[in-house]
This record gives C-alpha cells, sequence and structure tokens, in this order.
C-alpha cells in the first residue's frame, strides 16, 4: 500500500509542476520530496522560516521560502499525509512565536499555539490538491490568503498573529499593502516563494534546459518586488499640515510580570508624572511645544469618570502641558461587572470629551468566554474579575487641529478598526498599547511591525504611546524614526504631517481578501476535480516504474 500511495505521488507531483517524463526513471528524478522524511524536515523548515521573517528575528526573505517549502512538502502527496505536514509546518511556527503567553501559563500558551496550527491543516491539503493546476503558484498564494482571512476571523474573533505580510513592515513587499492591504502583501510574498520553487523544479527536471520559461518566472518574481517599491506612491494621500505630536510611556511596576494592573495608582502616577515631565522639557526648551499628547492604553486602570483624585491628576497634567491629551482609561460598569478599555480625549479646560473604545478586545485576557464554563477547570481565569465589553464606533478623534485614527492595542492587528479609523477622517494612525506583561518577549516587536504594515497601508504616519515599551514613530512609508527603551519611562516628540485622502487599500476595503478568498475557494473544487479523474485511472500507467522511496 505504501509503494502504490507513493507511485500515486509521484505521478501527480508530474501532473503538478507540468512535467513531460516519459519514463519512471525521469519522473523519479524530479518528484518533489516523495521520501517523507524529506517532506517532514521541508514541512518544519516552512515553519521555522516564517517565524525568522517575523519580529523579533526580522529575516524578511525567509517569507517567500515559507511558502516555497510547505509547496514542496505537500506538492504531488495525497490529503491524509498533506494534512500532518501542514500540522508539523504550523506548529513549527506557532509554538514558539507565540511563547509570550506563558504569562497566562504554560498550558493557554500550549492550547493557543495548537490552536493555530491546527489552520494550517486544511491549507497544506488544498495546497496539495492545486499544485495538480496549471498556474499551480497563482493558487498556491490565494490559499495562504484565505487561511489567513479566516484565521483572523474565526474563532471568537479570530487570532491574526503571525501572517507572512507582517514580516514585511517595510520590504519591497510592503507596498502591495497600499493597495489591497495585509491580505495582497501575504498573496505576493507566497507567489513569489512559488514561482521560485516552479524554477528550481523546472531546473531539475530540465537538467539546467527550457531557459525561456526559468527566464520568465524570474523575471515575474523580479516583477513583483519592483512593482512593491513603486505602488505606494499611485493614488497617495496628501499632505494636509504638519502636527507636532507628543509620547508618554509611564512605564509600571514589575514590568514582564503578570498582574502588573494591580498597583493601578503607581500606574496612573507615573504616565502623569511623565505629562509633567514633558512640560518641563518643553519650557527648557529641550522639546518643541506638541500640538497634542498621546498615552498608553491603561494609563489609568482607575475609573477617572468616576474617581475625582484620578480626574484631578489627569487634569492637572493636560492643565501643565497645555494641550489635550489621548489619554488611556477603564470606564466601569454594571456594578464593576463590565469595563471598557478606552482612549479619552482630555482637555486642558474641559476635562474629558470624546473616546474611542476598543473594538478587538483579547479573550481569556480582557474577557472571559463562556465565563461560568472555564472557571470551573481554570481557577487563575478568576483573575479577570470584570469582562470588557467591545466598542463599536471609528476611532476618529479630533484633538486640535488634527483628527487622529486611534487603534488600540490588539486592534492593530486587524484590518477593519484601523481602515475604519482612517476613512472616517484619521490623519495620523496612533496605536495605545499596553504590552506591559510582554517585556523583553518579542511581542513588543511584532507588534511594531504591524504598526509599520498599517502605516503604509493607509499612508500615514503612526505613533505607538506603550505603557513600559515599545513605544514608537513611524513614517508613511513604514519607517522607524524612534523607538523607546524596554521598562524604562520615555518621553518624545515628533513634528509628523497629517494626511487627507486615502490610499486604494483603504478605499477598496476587504474587496482584496474576498477576491483572492474567492480564487482559492474555486481553484480547489478544480483541483479537486483533477484529483478524482487521475484516481480513477490505472497506477500501473501512471508511474510503472517508481520506486518505493517512502520505505524505511
Amino acid at each position: 500500500m505504501v509503494a502504490e500511495e507513493t507511485q500515486r505521488e509521484a505521478a501527480s507531483a508530474d501532473r503538478g509542476t507540468g512535467g513531460t517524463a516519459r519514463t519512471g526513471r525521469a519522473r523519479t528524478a524530479h518528484r518533489p520530496a516523495a521520501n517523507t522524511a524529506w517532506r517532514a524536515l521541508a514541512a518544519a523548515g516552512s515553519g521555522l522560516a516564517q517565524l525568522l521573517a517575523l519580529p523579533p528575528y526580522g529575516l524578511w526573505w525567509l517569507g517567500p521560502l515559507s511558502a516555497a517549502l510547505l509547496a514542496y512538502a505537500v506538492m504531488g502527496t495525497r490529503m491524509r499525509r498533506a494534512a500532518w505536514l501542514g500540522l508539523v509546518s504550523g506548529a513549527a511556527l506557532m509554538v514558539p512565536l507565540l511563547q509570550w503567553q506563558v504569562v497566562f501559563g504554560t498550558d493557554v500558551w500550549l492550547v493557543i499555539a495548537a490552536a493555530e496550527s491546527a489552520y494550517f491543516v486544511p491549507m497544506a491539503m488544498g495546497i496539495s490538491c492545486v499544485t495538480r493546476l496549471r498556474g499551480w503558484p497563482v493558487w498556491t498564494a490565494a490559499l495562504w490568503v484565505l487561511q489567513e482571512a479566516v484565521r483572523a476571523r474565526f474563532p471568537l474573533g479570530g487570532f491574526p498573529w503571525g501572517k507572512l505580510a507582517f514580516a514585511q513592515p517595510d520590504t519591497p513587499f510592503s507596498g502591495y499593502a497600499a493597495w489591497g492591504s495585509s491580505a495582497l502583501v501575504t498573496f505576493m510574498v507566497a507567489l513569489s516563494g512559488a514561482l521560485l520553487l516552479a524554477v528550481v523544479l523546472r531546473l531539475v527536471r530540465d537538467r539546467g534546459g527550457a531557459v525561456a520559461p526559468t527566464a520568465a518566472a524570474l523575471a515575474a518574481t523580479a516583477a513583483v518586488l519592483a512593482a512593491g517599491m513603486v505602488l505606494p506612491a499611485i493614488g497617495a494621500p496628501r499632505h494636509d499640515h504638519t502636527a507636532t505630536v507628543g509620547l508618554v510611556q509611564g512605564n509600571v511596576p514589575g514590568a514582564g510580570e503578570m498582574n502588573i494592573l494591580g498597583e493601578r495608582m503607581q500606574v496612573l502616577d507615573n504616565h502623569v508624572e511623565g505629562v509633567h515631565t514633558l512640560a518641563e522639557q518643553v519650557r527648557s526648551g529641550a522639546k518643541a511645544r506638541p500640538d497634542l499628547v498621546v498615552l498608553p492604553e491603561n494609563a489609568s486602570d482607575i475609573d477617572a469618570y468616576t474617581d475625582a483624585e484620578a480626574a484631578e491628576m489627569i487634569s492637572a497634567a493636560a492643565r501643565d502641558i497645555g494641550v489635550p491629551l489621548l489619554f488611556g482609561i477603564t470606564k466601569y460598569s454594571k456594578g464593576g461587572a463590565e469595563r471598557e478599555i478606552r482612549s479619552v480625549v482630555w482637555g486642558p479646560e474641559n476635562g474629558p470629551g470624546d473616546h474611542y473604545t476598543k473594538r478587538y478586545i483579547v479573550p481569556f485576557g480582557e474577557y472571559i468566554p463562556f465565563r461560568d464554563f472555564f472557571t470551573r477547570f481554570v481557577d487563575r481565569l478568576d483573575q479577570v474579575g470584570s469582562d470588557a465589553v467591545p466598542g463599536t464606533r471609528p476611532g476618529a478623534l479630533e484633538l486640535g487641529d488634527t483628527t487622529v485614527a486611534a487603534a488600540i492595542c490588539f486592534d492593530v492587528a486587524f484590518d477593519r478598526p484601523v481602515r475604519d479609523s482612517v476613512a472616517a477622517g484619521g490623519q495620523i494612525l496612533v496605536v495605545p498599547t499596553n504590552n506591559a506583561n510582554y517585556n523583553f518577549t518579542g511581542q513588543s516587536d511584532q507588534q511594531l511591525a504591524i504598526t509599520q504594515l498599517r502605516a503604509v497601508e493607509h499612508g500615514r504616519p503612526a505613533v505607538i504611546a506603550s505603557t513600559s515599551g515599545v513605544s514608537a514613530v513611524v513614517t508613511a512609508d513604514g519607517t522607524v524614526t524612534y523607538r523607546s527603551p524596554e521598562a524604562e519611562p520615555a518621553v518624545h516628540v515628533a513634528e509628523l504631517p497629517a494626511m487627507t485622502g486615502l490610499t486604494p487599500a483603504t478605499r477598496l476595503g476587504a474587496a482584496p481578501e474576498a477576491a483572492l478568498g474567492a480564487i482559492a475557494a474555486g481553484t480547489l473544487l478544480a483541483g479537486a476535480a483533477v484529483g478524482r479523474r487521475s484516481r480513477a485511472r490505472p497506477t500501473a500507467q501512471e508511474a510503472p516504474s517508481a520506486p518505493d522511496t517512502d520505505k524505511p
């Protein structure tokens, strides 16, 4: 049975790569990864390549290699084998990538990593299916988009961390974000990898011949990279005015530990003092006077709407600096059973005004789904004493003459919150965040890279204000011009262009992702039909002399 399956896979591999070999020997020469051990190594290598492409490693050029290795691993194999190879690839990526979740417990980390790895199973099966078709590099890339689209939505609102696109914050691929958001970036990265794999397979099969098809594939890959660098300039937003933006990173006690919000007054005091420090530097001439100041998510976990002392501390800081603050505040309701995670416009004269409420909240971190059920088995979930509830409105907030597009922490990993805030009039992206539990784990670097891609996507500079780092300033082309230290207080002022007009990506919204997902679904059906016809043919005719290389 093993020999029979290997023969079928060899014949399928010939068809998937456009092979025309007429002998068993020729087929064996270019059969992709027929041996199980080599397939497993390629699958694991795919996951590790994607891991190293992402921050904090940042070897972005390994992104295409990741897509190529997974296609190589599953090409020509049957669905059952492709399934476990996909799981190997997903686990090699997700287990180390999400290690920062260990702050909630090793079990939480491994369960989340396992759930995320599972999405690679149907994708690998699909790639095995579509590589039977002509044009398979395109269909393979579309399947990557479909996998990430589903993973970003299901279950519990989704968890898009680790997208291929998020390894490309300021690379030749990042420009595609301005036309098709993260979906088009992922597609182009995967397409480049698949095209390069096709080149290698043809060279091996034809022993260096077939110059014209090889040159065409290499030219297509080069064109992908060149277009990515040009696209952001086409239909780019315009400069409206220059805004001087301040940010404050107040730091927290016990950064990198669980329950850093236990000393709530200390956290609030640190961030208020940060505003006073900035005001003193402005008065001394060390820093330019800002037009607005951005503070982190949870800068006050005390409800300053109801706590008079907290409200006065924030108001005094706003009066000292003399400009509006965007202050992270937790607003409690229903006797403390529910809360909103807000960024509030706090003026020096009028106090709290407009606000944005975080739209994507973290399951098991900021709220407990099915609380009565899960708390029976995991006692520490009771530490999340109140459930956060999501906001529904875009985060376009006016601070003086500038409208900012706010996305709080986890929001920035999703396409919709930032897009809605920009479409509603946001001119500068602001990302208040609280990464204090994750200092020195790489999580903050991953979030910074996502923000860089969002800046390119919407043609706007971005400001990240974190409780304990990384706070940063990013230009509209994804370049980081300021980065704070971690677990230390920091203040910074930057002059940024406030932009007007929308990029094609902002205008098109989810349409490119939907189109690529539909292409993937359609080619899956075509690939399945080809597979059924292949299985109907006599095995002896398909691969008459293919050796049983899968045997130990």
